[in-house]
């Protein structure tokens, strides 16, 4: 049973939601708009994962390799990325960097499927689109130092959701010392 709601739970939707009340409403609290962030005043940036980059900031769930990116996300990262600032991705977000910064080096764990590996056919995606695939266990973290690309699994593995933010906090660290 919990299979199949995963399943359909991956599969767009035809319903039609605000996005930012969305954000604001999972925040519990005020969001701004990315077509008002300015770049200069920010470090680095970190792109959490998750159904909403597949299906809202990017049509990755149904166009994989030849997705499209929201407009103002894709202006995010290509700035960052021009003013060599640190971008850090988890879960399915590395996609994101995939399409815009080819030949970037990046992980979504590992490229083999298996129980703990489920979505590992997606490795074979970022290879097709240019990138370099480095496998990495759930807990770790893949540094591209020259493209300043910080990238860990999450929730590509089947894992403890302790071991899944250990992953998480290796790419806060890693993007934050690059920053």
């Amino acid at each position: 049973m919990s299979q199949q709601f995963l399943l359909q739970g991956e599969k767009p939707t035809e319903e039609k939601r605000n996005i930012l009340q969305e954000s604001a409403r999972i925040a519990r609290g005020e969001v701004t708009d990315l077509a008002k962030l300015d770049v200069s005043a920010f470090d680095a940036a970190i792109i959490p994962g998750g159904f909403g980059v597949a299906k809202n900031l990017s049509d990755w769930a149904v166009k994989n390799k030849n997705c499209t990116i929201q407009p103002h996300l894709e202006k995010l990262i290509k700035d960052f990325h021009k003013a060599g600032k640190p971008l850090g991705m988890c879960c399915i977000s590395p996609v994101l960097a995939a399409k815009l910064l080819p030949g970037c080096e990046l992980t979504m764990g590992q490229d083999k499927e298996c129980e703990k590996w489920p979505y590992a056919q997606t490795a074979g995606a970022m290879k097709d689109m240019g990138c370099k695939h480095v496998n990495k266990d759930v807990d770790e973290a893949h540094v591209d130092v020259k493209n300043k690309l910080v990238t860990t699994c999450a929730f590509m593995c089947n894992a403890p959701f302790h071991k899944v933010f250990d992953g998480i906090g290796v790419m806060v660290q890693e993007t934050l010392k690059l920053a």
